[in-house]
């Protein structure tokens, strides 16, 4: 099925719009050329990304949600100051995927006892 700047994959909802309308462009060119929708995607997600942001070696910034205290934050990898807090897991993630999205940036998300438990928007 193709898609159109009104009608597109869940996927592409929170990316900038010059790498969404890219990515559209993409994912329909790989569906006519026989792609399945789950090959399409993640393919189209990650030209997209490299056509607008370019290639910067793959230097994407890192950002990791973990507990602190009573409290979830948002940091970037190596760094102690928290870009955003919240009290539960899903308020942090609600309003950082967007965020790390519209960076170009990869989100490592762990559990509370420290361990990792799902990485996102990794090409």
């Amino acid at each position: 099925m193709p898609w159109n700047k009104q009608d597109y994959p869940d996927s592409f909802k929170n990316l900038d719009e010059p790498v969404r309308e890219k990515a559209i462009e993409i994912a329909n060119a790989l569906l006519r050329d026989g792609y399945e929708d789950n090959r399409a995607i993640p393919i189209a997600l990650d030209r997209a990304r490299e056509y607008v942001h370019g290639g910067d070696d793959g230097a994407r910034p890192v950002y990791e949600v973990r507990e602190d205290g009573e409290e979830w934050v948002l940091r970037k990898k190596g760094s102690g100051r928290a870009i955003l807090r919240e009290d539960t897991k899903d308020d942090l993630l609600e309003k950082a995927k967007p965020r790390v999205n519209d960076q170009n940036g990869i989100l490592n998300i762990y559990k509370g006892d420290g361990e990792l438990e799902d990485t996102l928007y990794e090409s």
